[in-house]
Formats: structure tokens, sequence, C-alpha cells
């Protein structure tokens, strides 16, 4: 690849981390390494980190803490690994903001289809932009800082309002199932999260509309999609 990724292994396993750190730099990765919460975060906030894959069942910080507090301040892609094999588990870590979720054992060419699946949709899904304004900076969104503001008031997004107003608002015009959202959202689909699509939406249409602008709009039978720029 042309500019190599940096990738953050964090696991209390040395042995977990020698594998994956192996298998990384065998793709091309740059590859950090931490076996703690709190020098994940101290590794984190020191370098430019482009990928997390990040153990659950850490010794002090938690992973589930890890995980909310970088999705305080960036969307970097995440990786969850656990020994946890209950749905709620899952469900509780797809909703704090990761982005996909493997339960161990697991094989470490399947967690490097892994990485590779979740970048191919970061990619995709990314713009060079790193601000966006609509309707003249009624919002605008800044995807660096994770920031949205309405007619320039900080609004309050929890971390998948932030990921599915993302996803819309770098694709105007595009019409996504509510599959797709998933797909795009978690990683892959599991049984109820598409119900929980429309209340996401419902959400952020509560805060980012009004009764003059209008960002969201339903195509019935199908999904949503985000007015393109020129209407809005």
């Amino acid at each position: 690849m042309e500019d190599k990724r940096n990738i953050l292994v964090v696991d209390d396993e040395e042995q977990i981390i020698n594998v994956l750190k192996a298998y990384l730099e065998k793709e091309g990765y740059n590859v950090y390494t931490a076996y703690s919460g709190k020098e994940a975060l101290d590794v984190f906030h020191k370098n430019t980190i482009h990928f997390i894959i990040l153990d659950l069942m850490l010794p002090d910080v938690s992973g589930e803490e890890v995980c909310k507090k970088i999705r305080l301040k960036s969307q970097v892609p995440i990786l969850m690994l656990t020994a946890k094999a209950e749905e709620d588990n899952r469900i509780n870590g797809l909703d704090i903001g990761a982005d996909d979720y493997m339960v161990k054992p697991f094989s470490p060419k399947e967690v490097m289809a892994h990485v590779r699946a979740i970048l191919r949709r970061v990619d995709r899904n990314s713009i060079k932009a790193d601000i966006i304004e609509f309707n003249n900076g009624d919002l605008t969104i800044d995807f660096d800082k994770m920031e949205v503001k309405k007619q320039g008031n900080n609004l309050k997004l929890t971390p998948m309002e932030f990921k599915l107003l993302s996803i819309l608002a770098r694709n105007t015009g595009k019409v996504f199932t509510r599959d797709e959202l998933v797909v795009k959202m978690q990683g892959y689909d599991y049984d109820g999260f598409e119900r929980t699509v429309d209340t996401h939406i419902k959400n952020l249409r509560r805060k980012i509309e009004d009764d003059k602008n209008k960002y969201i709009v339903t195509v019935y039978g199908i999904g949503y999609k985000f007015m393109e720029a020129k209407d809005v």
C-alpha cells in the first residue's frame, strides 16, 4: 500500500499481540501495541492511529471504557476482541461505538479479513472534506472533532447517531436500505438491530431538523437518504 496505516493492537496476552503483530506487519501495516487500557489510551493520544484492535478484558481500564473515551474524540475504526460470547455483550460493544466484534478463540487470518473489510468500508464512506456545511451553515459537521452544530450550537449526539449521520451526510442523495445502514454502522447484521435504525433516524431528525430545514428523507419501502447538497 502507498501510505502505511498505523494499527494499535491492545491485549493483555503477549502471545495474541505477537501473532497479530506478525500478520499485520506481513500485510504492510505499522503496528503499535499496548497491554493495558491506560497504555492503549496513552499510545493513541501520542500517535496517529488509523485502526484499533481492542480486547475487552484488560487488567486496568476495561475495553469498553477505552472505546468510550476514544469515541469522545475520534471515529477511528475499532475491532473488539473478547471471550464473552453472549449477544448482550456483543450488542453493548457495538452500541458504544465499535465497528465489529470477534469472539475468542479466533483465526488470525479471519482477523485480517475483518480489518480489511472495515477499512474498505471506511474508505468508501470517506470524503476529503473534514467539515461539511448545509444550508448556509444551518447544519455543520466536523468529522475530525466529531462535532455537529445546529445554527452554531453544539448538538449532543450518541456515537451511533454520529456514525449514522456521517454515513448519510457523506453520501448526499444516495438511498440506503436499512440493511445497508446496519452493515455500514455495525459490520454485520444481527437480529433486532434493523428496527433500531428507525429509532436512530427519529432521534437525529429531532436534533438536526426544524420546520424550515429538513435533511433526512424517508424513501418509502426502501430506506433513507440525506438531501442532496443542491436541495439544502
